[in-house]
């Protein structure tokens, strides 16, 4: 039987390891060669990054690039299924490619053991067929937009936080929406917990993750329907999907140059009359006030239960954040600002600075504590 000439192109492990792919209508022979001559970049080979490059490399995809410049930690093995026990201190980009390298030896895997930034992402991402934002970062995920709209690449969007993940694909086309469009202004630093804040249940990076690397496939073989100018929400505690309709606007393509992209997300401040009467103290006023004047001071943790059970500052009651959000500990609030002055603090002074928000509506006052635990533990090693 006569060999086609696509059938050439792909030698018979490849016929072999690829068959159930061959053997899907929109897939084909043509569909697979396509995968072995296309390439991907992928920023951030975490929680999102893992099971996206795990299943590109598996799929056929001929060439992968790989950005990130951490290390591997035990804090990443809950949910970073690429890296192992084995991985620890291992960059990232060298742990990812010995995993992929184990499933596909015939993958080309291209690392860039560098933060992505303004001066290299033109660089980096411009011999790329299809961007994949696995970042966790908003200063990251502007600049890798702007940069795909500048190169005109397209850019699959993935992002977790709690239970809840989203999926979207910028720029695919010349009308398509990106990620101005959905986030046109970068919410204020002190309203976005990390990643250890907020916590993220581990298997949840692995179904938004797989669902870009979906669309990576789907936008390489021309098939299907891509969630262009759609934005798809999982919630994993109810299980349910909702999708989104994102329009474009002209002036969120009007990009031609890279910016400093940590200056742009750091200068939103948030600007509201509640914020003008919440007073800020520093860890080191706060030793002092807990020595002159520690019987009408109460100091309120709003962290979780699980972080206040591993280290806190002595004395200190925990009334988490989320109790506060829902009104549960409200009245039990009141009670005690009756009695004493209330200073709240978190990890960093960001949640502890939304629940005086949420108290002063309440008619509450408290005072934040700058820094939070972090800074209380680092004015203690000092």
């Amino acid at each position: 039987m006569e060999q086609s000439q696509n059938e050439a192109n792909l030698n018979s492990e490849e016929l072999a390891r690829y068959a159930r792919h061959i053997s899907l209508p929109e897939i084909g022979i043509n569909g697979q060669e396509k995968l072995k001559t296309s390439s991907v970049a992928c920023i951030g080979t975490g929680g999102l990054g893992s099971p996206l490059l795990i299943y590109l490399a598996a799929a056929g995809i001929g060439r992968i690039g790989i950005v990130d410049f951490d290390v591997v930690e035990y804090s990443n093995l809950q949910r970073q299924i690429i890296h192992t026990t084995n991985s620890i201190g291992l960059l990232k980009t060298d742990s990812a490619k010995q995993h992929l390298l184990k499933i596909n030896p015939s993958c080309r895997v291209d690392l860039f053991n560098k933060k992505l930034t303004s001066s290299n992402a033109l660089e980096i991402l411009r011999d790329y067929d299809v961007i994949c934002d696995c970042s966790d970062n908003f200063p990251t995920r502007y600049l890798i937009n702007d940069a795909c709209i500048i190169l005109n690449k397209p850019n699959i969007y993935g992002s977790i936080a709690g239970f809840e993940g989203q999926v979207s694909v910028f720029n695919l086309k010349k009308d398509s929406p990106n990620y101005r469009d959905l986030i046109p202004i970068p919410p204020p630093q002190e309203l976005i917990p990390s990643c250890s804040e907020a916590g993220v249940i581990g298997i949840l990076p692995g179904i938004i993750g797989t669902i870009q690397a979906t669309e990576a496939i789907k936008i390489i073989t021309n098939i299907g329907f891509p969630l262009n100018g759609r934005l798809l929400i999982f919630n994993a505690l109810k299980m349910r999907f909702k999708e989104l309709i994102l329009k474009s606007s002209p002036e969120n393509k009007n990009i031609k140059k890279l910016i400093d992209y940590q200056s742009f997300c750091s200068e939103v401040k948030i600007k509201n009359e509640v914020d003008l009467d919440i007073k800020s103290i520093s860890i080191k006023e706060l030793k002092a006030l807990l020595t002159q004047a520690s019987k009408e001071t109460l100091l309120i943790d709003v962290r979780t239960k699980i972080e206040h059970n591993e280290y806190s500052i002595s004395g200190s009651k925990l009334i988490p954040l989320s109790t506060i959000e829902s009104g549960e500990s409200i009245n039990q609030i009141k009670n005690l600002a009756a009695q004493k002055n209330l200073y709240l603090f978190c990890k960093s002074g960001k949640r502890s600075l939304s629940a005086l928000r949420h108290l002063k509506k309440r008619g509450i006052k408290g005072i934040n504590i700058e820094g939070g635990i972090e800074a209380w533990n680092k004015e203690n090693i000092n």
